[in-house]
């Protein structure tokens, strides 16, 4: 179904990340729709492993310079943009001095999650959502990978209930069988500061416990990978939403 404006939102895609399932099935269902004659969007992370000159990433000035409150400090957003090499398929970066200079991805060198890895997910989300909106771009289908996506649904829903921005906007989640690091026991409080409350994540936060809070606030789920870890398995099979098995990038047009 070509002519969609479909936005995907992960927090992997190859080549940026190199050997992943998800970063290769974002990259191959983006390609997939574009070529189909869909308008295809992609944002993520600018992690710090990304090579900005290899990859060619500019800053977007006119889209940069707002400020995201996290925990009642200002982080400035940073918008940065490539092409996808080889493809006219444009890869937007949010990016933060604090939050996303880092060599690493989660972890310091001794091997401890990062204690902010819930601000830097609350930060990329709102970031997404803020810059789509200064975009003026409405996505018909808004289309999650990775825990950090799974943050936009849970603040769509609550933080910017009454934005009407996105009302039209169909959101699907794909589920993958990522790392379940635990968040800094602060992750309440954060979200506090956001009038965010009715989590169960929130007793024992983790990147897979806020996937499970997501499935309650999207439209269609989707098996990222063929066969769910146990703890996401249940969540999928509890969600009082559609739900579909593992499809592959040929596929993924029959979700939208």
């Amino acid at each position: 179904m070509p002519n969609q404006k479909i936005l995907y939102v992960t927090t992997e895609m190859f080549p940026y990340q190199e050997d992943t399932n998800m970063g290769s099935m974002v990259h191959k269902m983006a390609l997939k729709m574009h070529g189909s004659g869909n308008d295809v969007r992609v944002f993520m992370p600018r992690f710090g492993q990304i090579s900005e000159r290899k990859f060619q990433l500019h800053e977007v000035i006119r889209l940069s310079g707002m400020n995201i409150i996290i925990n009642d400090l200002d982080q400035p957003l940073i918008i940065k943009v490539a092409s996808l090499p080889g493809e006219r398929l444009q890869v937007y970066f949010i990016d933060n001095e604090e939050y996303f200079k880092r060599k690493q991805f989660y972890f310091d060198d001794e091997g401890k999650p990062f204690e902010d890895n819930n601000e830097r997910a609350i930060f990329f989300a709102r970031g997404v959502i803020e810059t789509i909106k200064k975009l003026n771009w409405v996505p018909d289908v808004i289309h999650l990978n990775g825990w950090m996506a799974s943050l936009i649904p849970i603040y769509l829903k609550t933080y910017y209930k009454d934005d009407t921005y996105f009302n039209d906007t169909k959101i699907v989640l794909s589920v993958y069988n990522e790392d379940d690091i635990e968040l800094n026991s602060n992750t309440k409080d954060v979200l506090a500061f956001d009038n965010i409350s009715d989590l169960q994540s929130l007793d024992n936060p983790s990147f897979l416990s806020f996937v499970n809070d997501s499935m309650n606030y999207v439209d269609v789920i989707v098996k990222g990978n063929e066969f769910l870890e146990e703890k996401l398995e249940e969540a999928y099979g509890k969600a009082e939403v559609e739900k579909l098995d593992f499809l592959n990038a040929d596929s993924i047009a029959t979700v939208y």
